[in-house]
């Protein structure tokens, strides 16, 4: 059986849906949550020097979405065909577009700049995107089910940490404009093994 070491800062970030997969799938891990300070001393150690970073069997992976992805296909979370694996991919990729722009802002240190692009992230990219996967989650089982074929995938688990980000940045409320797309987030949080694993986390500020 294959170990697993999944190490990030203390927070949840670009490593919870890696965490999530890990959760669904029922599949333990080692998860090291290091201080911002230690990473300096790391950093040499980690591939392309930047986190998360997850070890299988001592072999070291970055970028999280590789890292999802991968677990996913491994454990059965990444759709039951090569379509509908393509069709998880496509989504998740259509989340990652629409969480970089709420990045951007996030991590802005010009005010006056920063203020201009959560204007236009909240008052036109979010609402744009958010309306295309609302779309897309209602071609599949009428919106009823999941986002790909009739079982859990990774692309429904990256609903539950695109809310994350959202709620971050105090903006989740935009969530409950597309009914179908939040129903499908309550849905995934109320699943027994991703419930007790939200109700545990540790709560952090990222």
């Amino acid at each position: 059986m294959s170990t697993y070491k999944l190490t990030y800062f203390k927070g949840r970030g670009r490593a919870e849906l890696v965490r999530l997969v890990f959760v669904a799938a029922g599949v333990p891990y080692e998860d090291v949550r290091v201080e911002m300070s230690a990473w300096p001393a790391l950093k040499p150690s980690a591939p392309f020097g930047q986190l998360p970073m997850l070890e299988v069997d001592g072999v070291k992976l970055c970028q999280s979405i590789t890292m999802a992805r991968y677990l996913a296909r491994k454990f059965n979370l990444a759709g039951k065909t090569e379509l509908d694996q393509a069709r998880a991919d496509m989504i998740v990729d259509c989340i990652e577009d629409t969480i970089k722009p709420l990045l951007a802002f996030a991590f802005e240190k010009d005010e006056a700049r920063k203020a201009e692009l959560k204007t236009k992230y909240v008052g036109e990219q979010l609402p744009n995107y958010l309306t295309l996967l609302e779309g897309i989650v209602k071609t599949n089982n009428g919106g009823d089910g999941f986002l790909v074929g009739d079982g859990l995938t990774w692309a429904d688990l990256s609903v539950l940490t695109t809310y994350d980000w959202l709620k971050m940045a105090g903006i989740e409320a935009e969530f409950a404009k597309h009914p179908k797309l939040d129903a499908l987030r309550q849905r995934v949080a109320k699943l027994p093994k991703v419930a007790e694993w939200l109700a545990k986390r540790p709560v952090t500020d990222f």
